[in-house]
């Protein structure tokens, strides 16, 4: 009875190694078949897209790419008080525009409309709203949303907040 036992064992064990084996070749042929298709521009990720990895630099060396054509817009500092009359905090916020530079005019002379409604969204934000540490990128995609709203969409590419201090 125990030869019955062993002897049906050890075809288990065997088929587990080939297994193995097999999984370990098929997984270095799969991972060499992505290598090659990769380096070779297969796959459209990365700045080559169809040249094969680190020859899309030495054929295209005109140095570095041309800066966007922007202007930055600059902003009057606010000052606004916020929270209830027992526990006052201020924010002083300052900020720039990034706009594209045939609309430079255009958004300048809309700064006093703009400043308003960032006097107004600032002063409805709430104080416990503004310690969450990701409050700023927040703060800043509400904003540039309300300024594309009163700019006209495409004027104003992005917001660079320069001074942003609660207390």
């Amino acid at each position: 009875m125990t030869d019955a036992t062993s002897e049906g064992i050890e075809p288990a064990k065997k088929k587990g190694k080939l297994t193995v084996a097999l999984a370990a070749i098929l997984g270095l042929a799969g991972a060499g078949a992505g290598y090659y298709a990769t380096t070779q521009g297969l796959f459209p990720i990365g700045s080559g897209h169809g040249t094969p990895a680190g020859h899309g630099e030495a054929m295209h060396d005109s140095g570095p790419a041309a800066l966007p054509d922007v202007t930055f817009v600059d902003l009057a500092p606010i000052l606004v008080s916020l929270g209830s009359e027992g526990d006052m905090m201020h924010l002083r916020f300052h900020a720039q525009l990034e706009v594209a530079e045939p609309h430079a005019a255009e958004v300048e002379r809309m700064k006093p409309r703009i400043v308003d409604v960032l006097n107004g969204y600032l002063r409805a934000v709430e104080a416990s709203d503004l310690r969450d540490p990701l409050a700023l990128s927040r703060l800043r995609g509400h904003i540039l949303r309300r300024v594309n709203i009163v700019v006209g969409e495409g004027r104003v590419r992005d917001i660079l907040v320069m001074e942003f201090v609660l207390n």
